[in-house]
C-alpha cells in the first residue's frame, strides 16, 4: 500500500504510528500515511525561528517567481508522493477516491490552486494593495507620499486542513510568497493537496526546510495552533469554537453564503434562474461559498418550485464522467445523519420542494455509494431553524422577507450576490459587517477574483503595520 511520510523541515520522515484513508466505494484501506504524535509536533515546532530566516533571504519577487514555477509543477508534472512519484492524473484519481469527489470536481479545483500559484503578483496586490511589493523586502516606504511600515506577526502559519475538498488550499499557497514558513495539519481523507503543493514548491527551487506536514490527531492539531505565530482552522462550528475569539486564528467555517433579490428584481428571478442553480450546485455543494439560502421579497414558492425542478435532473454518475455534478459521502452514515438533521427541523413552516420531483428519499444509493440529493426547501419564517443552514451537498433554503428587512435579517454571510438596482439596499448591504464578500449584480457565489481576498485577509492576518516616520 502507498505510504505518505510525515515532513519534518521538509524531509520525509516514516513513523511507527500509522493512520489509513479508505477508498469510498469500496470501504478498504486505500492509502497509509505516517502518524505524528504530539511530542513530535512539539520538538519540530520548537525551531520555527530557522524557517522563517531562510524565507527571509528571499526577496518577494524571487519568491513569486518559484510561486509560478510551482503553478506548473502542481498542474504538470509527476511529483514525489513517498517512495514513488505521482502523474496529475493519478493526483486526481487519489483526491477523488478518499473524498468521493468525481475526477471533473478535482481537475477544478486542482486548476484553482494552480492559478493562485501562477498568478501570485495578481494575489499579493489584492491582498497588500501595495503599488510596491519591495517593500515587504524592506520593512518600510511610502504608500501615496505616506511613510509605512510593516512587521510579520509571528514565525510561521500553522494551518488545520479539512477533507470536503481541495479548493481551500487556494487561501494558504499566498503565505510562501509573503516570506511566511507553513506548518500543515491534512485531513483525515485528504492528505494529497497540501503534500503535492509542498513537492511542487521544493522542486520549484524553495528550500524544503520551510514546509512542516503533520498529519496528526486534535490534540497535536491543537498545538500546531498554539506554538505557530499565526493560524488558519478550517473546520465546522464545534471545532472553531474553541478558537474563537483568539485573534491569531484566522476561522474559517461554515459560510452561509447567500443569494439575495431585491424587490426591484423580484419579478425577474426567472432570469437569474442559472446563477441560483450555479451557486448551489457546483463543487457539488462542499464550499463555504456555495449558496444555502435564497432570500426574496416575493415568488418564493414559485423560486422554490423552479429551483427544484431544475435540481432534480441532477443524478449520480460515474467518477470520470465529465458530466458530474454532485459526490458521494466517503462515510455513507455522514450522509443518513445529515438527512435525519433535515427532517428532524423540518415541520408546518418548511415545504421540500424537491420531494415531488424525485423518486424516494434524498438518500441515494449508487454503485455501492451513497449521495446526498440536491434539496430545496421552502421556508415560511427568517427566524426558523432551517432558514439559514448549510450542508455539505447541493442544499439551499428560500426565504420570503420584506425589503427593508435586507440584509440585516441574513445574518453572517460569507458571499452574498445581490440581484438588486437599489441602491439603497446596496448601502445597507455595502455597510453590513455581516458580509464578507458582496457581489452586486447576476455573479455566481462561486466566482472568484484573484485580485479579491476570500475570506479575511491573509497579509493583515500575517503582518501589521506599526507606526513610523523618518527624518528627512
Amino acid at each position: 500500500m502507498l505510504h505518505i511520510p510525515i515532513l519534518r523541515k521538509g524531509t520525509p520522515y516514516r513513523s511507527v504510528e500509522t493512520e489509513t484513508a479508505v477508498h469510498y466505494r469500496t470501504r478498504e484501506p486505500f492509502v497509509e500515511y505516517s502518524r505524528a504524535n504530539t511530542g513530535l509536533v512539539q520538538r519540530d515546532l520548537n525551531s520555527q525561528g530557522e524557517a522563517h530566516k531562510i524565507l527571509s533571504a528571499f526577496t518577494v519577487a524571487e519568491l513569486m517567481e518559484i510561486s509560478k514555477r510551482a503553478g506548473k509543477h502542481f498542474g504538470d508534472d509527476e511529483l514525489p508522493l513517498g517512495d514513488s512519484l505521482q502523474s496529475p492524473q493519478q493526483y486526481v484519481e487519489s483526491v477523488s477516491a478518499t473524498t468521493g469527489l468525481p475526477w471533473v470536481m478535482v481537475r477544478r479545483n486542482m486548476t484553482k490552486i494552480r492559478g493562485v500559484m501562477e498568478e501570485i503578483e495578481t494575489v499579493l496586490r489584492g491582498l497588500t494593495r501595495l503599488p510596491d511589493l519591495e517593500l515587504l523586502d524592506r520593512g518600510h516606504g511610502r504608500v501615496d507620499g505616506n511613510a509605512v511600515s510593516f512587521y510579520p506577526r509571528g514565525h510561521s502559519l500553522g494551518v488545520i486542513l479539512p477533507s470536503n475538498s481541495p479548493g481551500v488550499h487556494a487561501l494558504w499557497v499566498p503565505a510562501i510568497a509573503m516570506k511566511t514558513p507553513l506548518v500543515l495539519k491534512p485531513g483525515s481523507s485528504e492528505p494529497w493537496s497540501p503534500y503535492r503543493i509542498a513537492q511542487a514548491f521544493i522542486k520549484a527551487g524553495l528550500p524544503k526546510e520551510v514546509f512542516g506536514y503533520y498529519p496528526t490527531g486534535h490534540a497535536g492539531g491543537g498545538e500546531i495552533l498554539r506554538r505557530c505565530g499565526r493560524g488558519m482552522l478550517f473546520g465546522d462550528v464545534g471545532a472553531a469554537k474553541a478558537w474563537q475569539g483568539d485573534p491569531r486564528i484566522e476561522i474559517h467555517g461554515p459560510g452561509y453564503s447567500k443569494i439575495i433579490i431585491g424587490a426591484d428584481q423580484a419579478d425577474n428571478w426567472e432570469k437569474y434562474l442559472d446563477v441560483m442553480v450555479e451557486s448551489i450546485v457546483q463543487n457539488s455543494g462542499r464550499s463555504c461559498v456555495n449558496a444555502s439560502s435564497i432570500w426574496v421579497t416575493k415568488h418564493s414558492r414559485e423560486i422554490a418550485d423552479a429551483l427544484a425542478q431544475r435540481l432534480a435532473k441532477v443524478t449520480p454518475r460515474e467518477e470520470s464522467d465529465p458530466q458530474a455534478e454532485i459526490a458521494p459521502f466517503a462515510n455513507p452514515d455522514v450522509a443518513r445523519r445529515l438527512s435525519s438533521v433535515i427532517d428532524g427541523d423540518m415541520d408546518s413552516d418548511v415545504t421540500d420542494a424537491t420531494a415531488k420531483y424525485r423518486d424516494g428519499s434524498r438518500v441515494a444509493e449508487y454503485q455501492n455509494c451513497t449521495y446526498l440529493l440536491p434539496t430545496i426547501l421552502h421556508v415560511n419564517s427568517a427566524e426558523h431553524a432551517l432558514a439559514n443552514r448549510e450542508f455539505l451537498f447541493p442544499f439551499a433554503t428560500v426565504v420570503e422577507v420584506k425589503n427593508d428587512e435586507l440584509p440585516e435579517v441574513c445574518g453572517p454571510t460569507l458571499v452574498a450576490t445581490a440581484l438588486t438596482s437599489d441602491q439603497q439596499l446596496i448601502n445597507r448591504m455595502l455597510a453590513s459587517p455581516h458580509i464578507g464578500r458582496l457581489n452586486v449584480g447576476p455573479l455566481s457565489t462561486m466566482k472568484i477574483s484573484w485580485d479579491q481576498p476570500h475570506e479575511g485577509n491573509l497579509f493583515d492576518h500575517l503582518y501589521a503595520r506599526r507606526a513610523f516616520q523618518m527624518a528627512s
